[in-house]
């Protein structure tokens, strides 16, 4: 932070608390009540999305959360999948390279300052009624970056807050990324089975692009076996397309740890 910013003993004391309740997260329950408490005393705000994004920022997962009714359309508009705000947000923030990022556009505001580039999105952010937000994300890292938006603070976004979320965010990416891979893994607990190797390392090929041919000369098998073995992980997996069977592998982390390599068959 450009700003030296210098934490009262009660923001001291928040900060401690919301660090420690943190470090037991394991599901999606406990990250909500962590999120309501104890990280709302210290960046109190209406609505959080987290986001976790893949290698190529291409979205992985979405949680939106609110202790509040919240209005369906409302939400929809702050954390849809294809052109929700908190995924724009993110994406431009990561290409502009400017985090933690705040806007404000509640009455009287200033436009937002040039270097974050924000300005296009204050007249969306007034018509949905959050008036301002602060965000911030990780880099990208091997097991896939988060971005968190908290929309709807009680008071205009400062450095201080800025600076209170930068403290916390290792604290959300690793609880955001533990409870997806609990998720992920409950998710291929209900397969008939588990993918096999040999289909993880032709599913990873597909995903790098290679035909069934292509394939078959790097694993030292025809391309017919490997349409074979596609099949098979379709059925598994409930797809029909490689393009479904790389968004599906992506879901359930398959790609998280590079294939074993397999002895080259006949």
């Amino acid at each position: 932070m450009e700003q030296l910013v210098i934490l009262s003993k009660l923001e001291q004391e928040y900060l401690l608390h919301a660090i420690e309740a943190a470090l037991p997260v394991q599901d999606a329950r406990q990250f909500f009540l962590w999120t309501q408490g104890q990280l709302q005393s210290l960046l109190p705000h209406q609505v959080m999305v987290c986001l976790q994004l893949g290698a190529q920022d291409e979205l992985q997962h979405v949680e939106c959360l609110h202790s509040t009714v919240l209005d369906a359309e409302l939400r929809s508009r702050l954390s849809n999948r294809d052109d929700g705000l908190a995924l724009r947000l993110a994406r431009h923030c990561r290409h502009s390279g400017r985090l933690p990022a705040m806007l404000d556009a509640g009455p009287g505001a200033d436009a937002p300052k040039a270097g974050q580039g924000l300005a296009p999105f204050q007249g969306e952010l007034r018509e949905l009624g959050m008036e301002n937000l602060l965000l911030h994300g990780s880099e990208r890292l091997p097991g896939g970056s988060t971005f968190f938006v908290l929309f709807g603070l009680p008071h205009r976004p400062q450095p201080r807050q800025a600076y209170f979320l930068e403290l916390l965010l290792p604290y959300l990416h690793m609880s955001l990324q533990r409870i997806n891979r609990q998720q992920a893994q409950a998710r291929v607990g209900t397969l008939a089975r588990p993918v096999s190797a040999r289909e993880a390392e032709i599913l990873h090929w597909v995903r790098e692009g290679k035909s069934n041919e292509e394939i078959g000369l790097i694993l030292g098998i025809s391309g017919l076996t490997v349409k074979n073995h596609l099949q098979r992980l379709y059925r598994l997996l409930g797809v029909s397309n490689r393009a479904q069977a790389i968004a599906r592998g992506m879901a359930l982390h398959l790609f998280d740890r590079a294939p074993l390599p397999l002895a080259r068959a006949a």
